[in-house]
Order: structure tokens, then C-alpha cells, then sequence
């Protein structure tokens, strides 16, 4: 019944799997054409590729800034519904604990009505938890796609400024051993947030 704490994966990364970069292709030497018939598909181009770890990016210490800031400003809103529910369930629990603790001693009537109280309490729970989920989610993707969508640009940019063609994301792609020299993910992170401050306006409701 919680609405505030299914915070956990945010569709942020979804986009950073991959990222390629062009690289300009070199001309044969001479200007002539492939020796033999089986190289006349193409040069094959330069290539470096990265890696980087974008569940990085979610920590609240260090990652993104942005990313914390958002997610902050995301629980604040929904707060309210959060202690909505939170009274609620409160209510359920004690509810459920007089029928529980008088049954035997109680009118039946009496019984009843509680009874019904609490099928009517279960059912509202149930619809107010159900749309806050869903009003979450939605405020989720509207305050966090303008964030995904500068670290896709940012990361570009990064790619094409070190001459890098590839990067692949660690994080959605299971890697078996990764050198320290191909880990960008601290020094984008850093570089990210030296040109993104964390007090970066939030799109209005």
C-alpha cells in the first residue's frame, strides 16, 4: 500500500544502454581500391569503445545531483498522499484489532457494522493506493525524461570530446570483466554535474 517508497527504478537509464558515436572513416591509402574482392564491403573504421555503470547514477552521494534533487522534490509532492494512506492503514489495523478483541462479547450487530466499516476501509485503501501508484509514475516520467534526455546529449558530447565511438552501459548489459581504463563513470558523473546544478528547475504539475 505504499506509494512512496516504489521508488526504486527509475526508467532514467533506459536510454544510456548504447550510445555510438560517428567516427570519420579514413580513405584507403593512395586513394585505391581494396586489394581483394573481400574487402570491398567497407573500411572498417577506427574504434574506442567505454564503459560506464549508469546505476551510478542514482546514488545519493555520488551520483547525479540532479537525479537526487528530483527524486526529493518527486516524494515531497506525494507526501501527503503517502500520510493519507499511512492513516488509513492505521485505522484498518485498529479497526481490525477491536473486532478481534470483542467478537466474543459484542453484540453481533454491533460486529457487524465494524465489520463492514472495515470491507468499506480495505476497498478505499485498495482505489486511493492504486491512484497515487499511477499518479506517481506519471509525474515521475513527466519530471525525470528533461534529466534522461540531457544525460543522453551530455553523453554524446563526452563520447565525441575524448574520441570515443562506443559506450556501452554496464549496468543494462552483463559484463564479465572491465578494465579501469574503459570506466567512464565517475569522471562523467563529475563532469555532468559540474555543468548541471542540482537546483535545476522542475517542471510544474
Amino acid at each position: 500500500m505504499k506509494i512512496v517508497r516504489l521508488i526504486a527504478a527509475v526508467a532514467l537509464l533506459t536510454t544510456v544502454a548504447t550510445v555510438s558515436v560517428s567516427a570519420q572513416q579514413r580513405p584507403a591509402p593512395g586513394g585505391t581500391a581494396p586489394a581483394t574482392p573481400a574487402q570491398s564491403t567497407g573500411v572498417v573504421p577506427d574504434s574506442k569503445m567505454a564503459m560506464i555503470f549508469s546505476d551510478a547514477f542514482m546514488d545519493p552521494k555520488t551520483g547525479i545531483a540532479r537525479y537526487t534533487s528530483l527524486l526529493n522534490t518527486l516524494n515531497r509532492e506525494f507526501q501527503p498522499r503517502q500520510t493519507e494512506i499511512n492513516n488509513m492503514q492505521t485505522r484498518i489495523d485498529a479497526l481490525t484489532k477491536e473486532i478481534n478483541d470483542t467478537q466474543a462479547v459484542a453484540a453481533p450487530d454491533a460486529i457487524r457494522q465494524k465489520r463492514d466499516q472495515l470491507a468499506q476501509l480495505n476497498v478505499d485503501i485498495k482505489r486511493k493506493a492504486e491512484d497515487g501508484q499511477a499518479a506517481y509514475e506519471a509525474r515521475r516520467r513527466e519530471i525525470f525524461t528533461p534529466l534522461q534526455q540531457d544525460i543522453g546529449k551530455a553523453l554524446e558530447e563526452f563520447a565525441k570530446a575524448r574520441g570515443i565511438t562506443v559506450i556501452v552501459d554496464g549496468s543494462q548489459v552483463p559484463v564479465s570483466y572491465v578494465a579501469d581504463s574503459l570506466d567512464i563513470t565517475r569522471i562523467f558523473i563529475a563532469e555532468f554535474n559540474s555543468k548541471n546544478p542540482a537546483t535545476a528547475a522542475v517542471p510544474q504539475p
